[in-house]
């Protein structure tokens, strides 16, 4: 169940990765489109067709962004009851707070352009979290190992002194 949820929490990482190329080449497609002279406004935005470059990272933007990143979220909060690892639970309880947060913020953002500054930070805060999460982990198994090991020596020297 460890490498479960280890998995779940490099892919949230992996993920908000995507979700920052993604956009880029949204970005820069968009601005491609402008200095070909082309327009952007509401009529282009509702069409999905801009004819530009970068349409397809707008698309790979909001589907990672509200539909893959929130689910994996989820998935790591429930595999963390079954972990039995110190802080597992609550980096992953971390790791889907900061998502939904991420997720009502970009769905905010066409109201309050402003909230931008704080949806690119917290994508940062997600990764941090999410990489924690993996990382203590890969912690955890090390020193189960160390106590397993510890554990065992110590019996079998109580059974060579009995």
């Amino acid at each position: 169940m460890r490498k479960l949820y280890t998995g779940l929490a490099w892919t949230v990482a992996g993920a908000v990765v995507v979700q920052a190329a993604a956009i880029a080449f949204a970005f820069g497609g968009m601005l491609n489109l402008v200095s070909e002279g082309g327009v952007v406004d509401k009529a282009l935005l509702e069409s999905f067709q801009a004819g530009g470059v970068g349409e397809l990272g707008f698309m790979i933007h909001a589907l990672v962004g509200g539909v893959l990143i929130p689910l994996i979220a989820l998935a790591l909060l429930v595999s963390s009851f079954f972990v039995r690892t110190r802080g597992a639970k609550l980096w992953a309880a971390i790791v889907f707070g900061l998502v939904a947060l991420q997720a009502t913020i970009g769905f905010s953002i066409t109201d309050m352009p402003y909230l931008g500054l704080i949806h690119g930070a917290n994508a940062l805060a997600i990764v941090a979290a999410a990489t924690v999460a993996a990382l203590r982990m890969r912690r955890a198994r090390g020193s189960g190992t160390a106590e397993v090991r510890a554990t065992s020596e110590g019996a079998s020297s109580d059974a060579v002194a009995a």
